[in-house]
């Protein structure tokens, strides 16, 4: 089928309109992209491409000057990692379930996200993974802690190991160099479960509050705002009181976090909202101020009205505009801060993982890009770290990235595949 062409797909017994394409020539990338204007779709565009995987010797392209290897393989749609002190790599299993259709247009998405390999039977599990010989390759595996739901994001701090779930951050006790987590755990936040499922856990550098990243039910409040209390939002937790709080709100759905060194500023990646336009509006990387609103689902890019919504002119008059676009709808998940000296040929910036469009004329995403920064802050154009999970085609995808991670060595980057099922691991050729 040519996907470039306006024509007709059947998604799950649904007719879904694919439009042909009309991306710009640029992406609205970098601090002052330039930014279509905003096209509704009375039909929204859905491509995604099927899943396929990795055929043997076949893995994702570098950039000059690196190499890619498969630090740990198998896995059951790996979504994030987390490196303990000791070495060990945690990587979070779990996958969107599946869940009865609202509408025919909610049926036609969730059949593209199956054939993607995005939506089914959730693991609900972390690994761990041990490279006890150092030679980049992980040989021990163990089953560290099950039984939870949908776990994403995981911190330790003073030996208690925080989890956080579609519903609210867990903690246990840890050992040092534990196999094994048994117990359920203490709740100590409760999340609505559902929409946007994934909830990302950061430290804060003086180890007294843990942050979390909680995304909205829907696009832009579908089903009403008072079904988004408490979500498109980041919390903090603070570990001495057990209070917790939204720290920084109106981000559709803030998925991965990272500390800024030299200012000490929290970053995330925010998935912006469909419907727009290939490039309208664009995904960001931004940095978070306690009490900043960042526009959704009234706004984006600062102040830019979706006249889509019921309008609330005092948010909007006080609505953030995001440090860094990063092109629409890349679906940029993952996020690490990596120091100078990590990999050769680049300097200290974000790493972020791209798990890729599926609601564009033409792809994007499907990459690990670098942004270097100065002085605290994005100080030029993306640069492509791994790539290759497309076919030229765009039919399918070999893998989809998500979380990344600096490595146990500190001189490699650990990174999610969750359609190749694959921890890639990079390094300096």
């Amino acid at each position: 089928m040519d996907f470039m062409t306006k024509v007709a797909e059947v998604v799950g017994g649904v007719m879904v309109q694919l439009r042909k394409s009309s991306a710009p020539k640029i992406a609205a990338v970098g601090t002052t992209p330039e930014i279509p204007d905003a096209k509704k779709q009375g039909i929204m565009t859905l491509k995604m491409p099927t899943a396929r995987g990795w055929d043997k010797g076949h893995k994702p392209q570098t950039a000059p000057g690196l190499k890619v290897n498969a630090f740990a393989e198998g896995l059951a749609h790996p979504r994030w990692i987390k490196v303990l002190p000791n070495g060990d790599v945690l990587v979070a299993e779990a996958l969107q379930e599946e869940r009865p259709p609202r509408d025919l247009m909610d049926r036609a998405m969730v059949g593209t996200m199956k054939r993607a390999a995005a939506v089914g039977k959730s693991a609900n599990r972390i690994s761990l993974w041990r490279d006890r010989d150092g030679d980049g390759v992980a040989e021990i595996r163990h089953d560290f802690l099950t039984g939870q739901r949908q776990p994403f994001g995981m911190a330790l701090v003073d030996g208690t190991f925080y989890v956080g779930n579609t519903d609210g951050i867990v903690a246990f006790a840890y050992a040092e160099g534990a196999d094994r987590i048994e117990g359920q755990g203490r709740k100590l936040v409760d999340f609505k479960p559902g929409g946007h499922w994934t909830r990302s856990l950061i430290v804060s550098p003086d180890r007294q509050r843990i942050y979390a990243g909680v995304g909205s039910l829907s696009n832009i409040g579908d089903q009403g705002m008072a079904e988004e209390e408490g979500r498109a939002s980041i919390w903090e937790l603070d570990l001495a009181s057990g209070q917790a709080r939204e720290f920084a709100t109106g981000l559709r759905n803030p998925v991965g976090l990272a500390w800024e060194p030299e200012t000490g500023a929290l970053w995330t990646v925010v998935n912006e909202r469909d419907g727009l336009g290939d490039e309208t509006p664009p995904d960001y990387l931004t940095s978070v101020t306690d009490g900043g609103f960042y526009g959704w689902p009234y706004s984006y890019w600062g102040r830019t009205v979706d006249d889509r919504v019921a309008q609330d002119a005092a948010l909007v008059a006080r609505a953030i505009t995001p440090d860094y676009a990063l092109g629409g709808h890349t679906a940029s998940l993952g996020l690490c801060w990596m120091p100078e000296g990590t990999l050769p040929g680049f300097g200290a910036g974000m790493v972020i993982g791209q798990h890729g469009s599926w609601n564009r004329s033409t792809l994007s995403g499907y990459k690990l890009i670098f942004v270097p920064f100065a002085g605290g802050k994005p100080s030029g154009p993306p640069r492509d770290i791994l790539s290759g999970f497309l076919s030229p085609d765009e039919k399918w995808s070999y893998g989809r990235p998500v979380g990344v991670a600096v490595g146990p060595d500190g001189k490699s980057l650990l990174m999610a595949d969750d359609v190749g099922n694959v921890i890639w691991r990079v390094t300096g050729a």
